[in-house]
């Protein structure tokens, strides 16, 4: 009996060294709390995007297969991980906004009277790295109240570092200032002031009653920039309608001034900005009504603006009084009737609208209102229910709207190539939004 005693556990110990490693009363090595790893929380820098959710584990339960690479061939961590950090640092830059930004330059171009060149690229190259700048800063300065309200955020989540963040925000700022920097030292000085604007915005600005403001600013000053950019490294526009030589030392000699016909085309979109941003400070916990009915009036109000400059530069008819001219008083009675029967014949022939047979004024007229169906009904939708995510989708299609203002904004300066070349951002920037979140 008692070799018996004395052989049970000796085969009992034996059974139990056959077993694999995590096999052991069905958990893996640690206790039950090595299986239930927050992923979610972000613990140890592994947390999925909210709308990614991690891949259904193909392991057998309690093998813990889901992270590690054991047992599945071509499919090692040294691949995922850079994917994963790759797609963190898309969401905390928020790459699919990026397309909201190149048109700001090019409207600024053509508002110049100017066609794109090396100055609107680099302006182009500027403004992105100080949009990504402003990202990156955002979510640096934001991580405390992230990780309450969106703690699946990258920094939060541990996906990103709060010190690479703030390193990346530097990084490009310098980038984007050295970029401005190579268009001339007007182009320098705009660039300079929209830096300031993102990192007091981000810093201090976001959370007063000027945020708003600031975010606007910086829109204008982005327009401003790709106008003084392209105006100093081109030229200005003689006053025939040409440019000669003489006009680029000019531009250069009066810097900042060349881009003051680009600055009613800035303030429109400012304006868009600042409505876009004040719905945005609701999108965590909604609730606001009239903020979305109050930005839905000015973005009908700013579509009318836009038409209505399109057709205050129509050229006059050889001949003809220009609409407003104010007539001699000294002129008889006869030419005051014939200078009104003519203003109020070209009214009549023009309409509210101007010749919708004039190519430039129905691809005008085509693209506001591509921006009114961008930008209304989502803010319709958030003031009819102001949840979050209808919020959220407001502030989305502010932002997405943004593209097709600054194609409007083209047209309507008499630029169809490159009205139509900034819609053809719409397709990647919708494609993208679907990956990663605007917001």
């Amino acid at each position: 009996m008692r070799g018996r005693r004395n052989t049970l556990p000796a085969v009992l110990a034996a059974a139990l060294s056959v077993l694999p490693p995590g096999r052991r009363n069905g958990y893996s090595h640690g206790g039950p709390t090595a299986v239930t790893d927050d992923s979610l929380s972000g613990a140890g820098g592994t947390a999925p995007a909210p709308d990614r959710p991690e891949p259904p584990s193909t392991s057998r339960p309690g093998e813990g297969g889901a992270h590690t690479a054991a047992g599945r061939p071509g499919t090692g961590s040294d691949r995922g991980e850079p994917r994963q950090r790759l797609r963190a640092w898309a969401e905390l830059l928020r790459v699919s906004a990026l397309f909201s930004v190149p048109g700001d330059a090019l409207a600024g171009a053509a508002a110049v009277g100017r066609r794109p060149g090396r100055g609107t690229a680099l302006a182009i190259g500027a403004s992105l790295c100080l949009y990504e700048a402003g990202m990156a800063l955002n979510d640096w300065a934001d991580r405390d109240e992230d990780a309450v309200d969106r703690p699946h955020r990258p920094i939060p989540s541990g996906r990103i570092s709060p010190a690479a963040a703030l390193g990346a925000a530097g990084v490009l700022t310098a980038a984007g200032l050295a970029l401005a920097a190579r268009a001339g030292r007007p182009a320098l000085t705009v660039a300079t002031g929209l830096a300031a604007t993102v990192w007091a915005y981000d810093l201090h600005l976001k959370h007063t009653k000027a945020g708003p403001a600031a975010m606007a600013a910086a829109r204008s000053l982005d327009l401003l920039l790709g106008a003084t950019a392209t105006a100093t490294a081109t030229g200005v526009r003689a006053p025939g309608g040409t440019s000669a030589p003489d006009n680029v030392a000019a531009a250069a000699h009066r810097g900042l001034p060349a881009c003051l016909p680009a600055l009613p085309a800035a303030l429109v979109l400012g304006a868009h900005t600042y409505g876009v941003t004040a719905v945005s400070r609701h999108e965590t916990q909604g609730g606001s009504t009239g903020t979305p009915l109050a930005v839905l009036a000015t973005t009908t109000a700013l579509a009318a603006a836009v038409l209505r400059e399109s057709w205050g530069r129509a050229p006059a008819r050889p001949g003809a009084t220009r609409v407003g001219t104010t007539v001699n008083a000294n002129a008889d009675a006869d030419a005051d009737v014939k200078a009104y029967a003519v203003a109020v014949a070209r009214r009549l022939d023009a309409g509210p609208l101007g010749k919708v047979t004039d190519p430039v004024r129905l691809l005008a007229i085509t693209l506001t209102g591509a921006y009114l169906r961008t930008a209304g009904p989502p803010l319709l939708h958030a003031a009819l229910n102001p949840s979050p995510p209808l919020t959220q989708r407001a502030v989305g299609g502010g932002i997405r709207a943004m593209i097709p203002l600054q194609a409007a904004l083209a047209a309507r300066a008499g630029a169809p190539v490159t009205a139509l070349a900034v819609m053809g951002l719409v397709p990647l920037a919708r494609s993208l939004a679907r990956k990663v979140s605007l917001t």
